[in-house]
């Protein structure tokens, strides 16, 4: 059975759509230190908050495409309006 910090772990490489040794990396832990620390069942609680502030800054810069993508639509909308009352 999978511990928690395990599934935290592949949580966080599902969400990224990356690899245990990317994550290792982009958190500053070398790949066979995360590796030890899940065999082991126990990751410190900086590479826990480490792995949640990534999966929120990943979180977040989804919302922001996604605002990026409406104000796009608005302003294409915006600049269809003044062609029209233009013509």
């Amino acid at each position: 059975m999978e511990n928690r910090e395990e599934n935290l772990v592949k949580k966080t490489c599902r969400e990224l759509g990356i690899t245990q040794k990317e994550l290792a990396e982009k958190i500053g832990v070398k790949p066979e230190s995360l590796n030890s620390s899940l065999s082991r069942g126990k990751i410190s609680n900086q590479t826990k908050k480490s792995l949640e502030m990534l999966s929120e800054i990943n979180n977040l810069s989804r919302i922001i495409e996604s605002y990026n993508f409406i104000e796009d639509k608005i302003l294409d909308i915006v600049k269809s309006k003044k062609k029209i009352t233009n013509y």
